[in-house]
Order: structure tokens, then sequence, then C-alpha cells
């Protein structure tokens, strides 16, 4: 008996395919199934669509998951797989992430064709950024730099920077490597010079609610210290607000059974910053990320955002 073709859905993006790929590589190693039992089902979501304006501006984070979740929901899809930093903190109704691959480098990339990090840059250079963590986060320490909007993949990004639409930007380091190009980046920034985005170079699959084969399916290459680390930034995030319009850092680590996460929130414009750390039993990851959420927004004073 023939058996069904499994499809994944995705992001058309080079590194979004590249994501896919190892999605199904996983699969196919944990369950010794051929690569014809799969298909690679490529979505254009909205934020795909637009290039031309800040993500704030046009609906935030839901922009690259909205037509891939509604693929899900009408069974055109069997499981989607996506970047988790890109992800809201709640899914639709009927939809539910429990699967997370193991983490890829958390750090931002410095990329430059001219400067070798972001000391070397001189008063005045332009960096280019989509993201208001990063831009914000490089205003409060270099409020003499200009940031420019920059959106697209990271081939077009470097196509920018030949151009000379600005003379640096940010990229993540997880993206590169997973695209064998991280020879791209000038230096990789540490998290504590610069606090990465919540979730940060995990990959998520998210599968309908009611689907148990994928449930089980995907429970075989599920990392739990990943699922782990997430749960507390995610809790961080969706306590503080979760959109891509406040500008958010966060990263959990391990070690053992403790957990710490570190957070930031920055004004939009860099102009102030509120940052803490909480140790705790890494079981009680939510709880601490809406501990360590509530202990920001008390050390900021209120109306922060």
């Amino acid at each position: 008996m023939t058996q069904p073709t499994l499809k994944i859905g995705t992001r058309g993006s080079p590194l979004a395919l590249a994501q896919a790929y190892e999605t199904r590589a996983r699969l196919m190693a944990a369950h010794d199934m051929p690569e014809d039992r799969f298909e690679i089902v490529v979505i254009k979501t909205t934020g795909d669509k637009i290039q031309d304006r800040p993500l704030g501006e046009i609906g935030g984070k839901g922009l690259f998951t909205k037509e891939i979740e509604d693929a899900l929901l009408d069974g055109s899809i069997d499981m989607a797989v996506h970047s988790m930093k890109d992800m809201p903190v709640e899914q639709p109704a009927g939809l539910t992430l429990d699967c997370y691959l193991p983490r890829e480098d958390v750090r931002d990339a410095f990329v430059s064709l001219k400067y070798k990090s972001i000391a070397d840059l001189p008063k005045g250079a332009k960096l280019g950024s989509s993201s208001l963590r990063r831009r914000a986060q490089i205003l409060n320490r270099r409020p003499d730099i200009e940031v420019v909007e920059f959106r697209g993949n990271v081939q077009t990004r470097l196509r920018k920077l030949e151009e000379g639409i600005a003379d640096a930007t940010f990229l993540a380091m997880a993206g590169l490597n997973r695209l064998d190009n991280s020879a791209v980046a000038q230096s990789a920034i540490e998290t504590d010079d610069l606090l990465p985005a919540v979730a940060q170079g995990a990959i998520g699959i998210e599968r309908h609610k009611d689907n148990q084969a994928i449930h089980d399916m995907l429970q075989a290459i599920a990392d739990t210290d990943t699922k782990t680390r997430l749960a507390a930034e995610r809790s961080f995030l969706k306590a503080l607000d979760g959109s891509c319009q406040t500008p958010i850092a966060g990263l959990a680590t391990l070690n053992g059974d403790s957990l710490t996460l570190q957070g930031q929130i920055l004004r939009i414009d860099g102009s102030d910053e509120v940052s803490g750390t909480i140790t705790g039993p890494a079981k009680e990851g939510l709880a601490l990320g809406q501990k360590l959420a509530a202990d920001l927004l008390v050390k900021s004073g209120g109306n922060f955002f």
C-alpha cells in the first residue's frame, strides 16, 4: 500500500528552505523514511510580499506565519517549519508548537564590507536593520550612528551593502551557519554585548493539535533543552508584549537543572534600556519568564514603552 506524502510548509527564502530540508532530513533519519515520502510546500506570506516598509507598520510577527498557518488549518500541509524568533507567542485555535530542533548559534553577526566591528564604525556611519531590537540596541550604544531600514533575505541584504545603502548590518549567526555562509560575518557579537532576540537560532515545527500521528513523528526529533529554554524566553516575551512593536531581547541558558534568563527592554530610539537576570529551576521556566518581565517593568518605572 502506498504511503501518503507528508507535506512540509515553509516560506520560500533560501534560509527557510534550508530549515525545511533540515527538518526533512531529521525525520528521514529518525524514522528510516525515503525522501520521496515528503513534499516541501512553499507558501508566500504577507511579510515576504511587502518589502518596502518596516514590519511594525504592517502588522508585526504574524506577517510571516498567517498564510502558512491557514494551510495547516485547512489540511493543505501536515506540518510547518518556522524560525521561532518570527513566531507570535500565541498560536491560532487548533494549532500547536511542541517540537523544536536543536538550537543553533544564538548570536548576532556583524556584517560589513568596510569595517570589522561595531567599534570600527565611524561617526555618522549607516547601519541597516529592520529589527526594532537591533536598532534600539545599537542606538543605545552608538547614538552617533544613522540606522536605515534594511529588509530582505541574506542575499538581498548583502547586495544592499555592495550598493552602499548601508555601511554595515546585523544578521543572525544561526542563519548564516545554516546557509553554510558564516564567512560573511566579520565577527559574531557576544551576547553580553548584544542580547539576541527571544528564540533566536531556534527552529519550531507547528502542527494541528488533533493530528496525533504527526505529533508522534515529531517527538522523535524534538530537542528537550531547546523547548525548556524557549518556554522561559517566550513566557518573558508574552508578559511584556510579544509583537514586533517593542524592542525586547531575551536569552535562557541551562546549567543542569538550573535555568538562567537574561532580559532587556529598550526605548525604540535607544535612549534608555532596562535589563535584568533571573535564575531558578528549569522546570519553572514559565514562571521565571513572567517574574523577570514583571521585575523589568517595575525597574523601568512604568509606561516605559
